[in-house]
């Protein structure tokens, strides 16, 4: 089967091999990314609100500088903000919030549009490929055969297979680290909202939970 695929593939056949391999390098890199970027935020959260408690400012920093993330950045951002007396933090979080956005979405554009382009290539393929099949019938005339034809057949079915298989991956894959990216947000946005509460209100967050605790 390889042999038929390195004898009959045309041009289009190879480019579409090429942009899989280009999408399956984009994934790899995402998913490592964002498998990186995950934490347990609940807990990441408590640890920092317990030192903040003992009003252990620096190491409270420290501990969002040594954890990976958007979320982290975050509550650094929150916790500077609050420490030079900023009362809008949450419109700086906002802020940071839509530059930490496009950092998780990067490159993922490139792999829908490899996943919208996969399948018309491979149409493209299959469409070269009959005209070659068309242009030995015109040659050859009544003494034409299927061996002649075969190579046009197979072009065509070879590019058309190919550009459906990547057209249907890619798309699955773009999903998928899109779904980890909504994640990813929304724990950044329950996060950051706790953060909040807990710098303008602590003493009501330490009320609350102590009140957790007798419970």
């Amino acid at each position: 089967m390889l042999q038929i695929f390195f004898d009959n593939a045309g041009a289009i056949s190879w480019l579409i091999l090429v942009l899989g391999a280009f999408a399956a390098a984009i994934f790899l890199e995402r998913f490592l990314h964002y498998h990186r970027v995950r934490i347990d935020s609940r807990e990441f959260l408590t640890g920092v609100k317990n030192v903040l408690r003992r009003e252990n400012i620096i190491e409270a920093i420290s501990i969002c500088d040594a954890t990976p993330g958007p979320v982290a950045r975050l509550v650094k951002t929150a916790i500077l903000n609050s420490e030079q007396g900023n009362k809008n933090i949450e419109d700086v979080l906002e802020s940071a919030g839509l530059v930490e956005v496009p950092r998780l979405e990067a490159r993922l554009t490139w792999l829908a549009t490899i996943a919208e382009i996969a399948q018309p290539l491979g149409c493209l393929g299959t469409v070269l490929g009959l005209m070659k099949m068309f242009r030995i019938t015109q040659i050859n005339g009544p003494f034409s055969d299927i061996s002649m034809l075969s190579e046009g057949i197979w072009t065509a079915l070879i590019s058309a297979a190919l550009g459906l298989a990547l057209s249907v991956i890619a798309r699955a894959a773009y999903n998928y680290l899109i779904e980890r990216v909504n994640t990813i947000v929304l724990d950044m946005e329950k996060t950051s909202s706790d953060i909040v509460q807990f710098l303008l209100n602590p003493s009501e967050e330490h009320n609350n939970s102590d009140n957790k605790l007798q419970q």
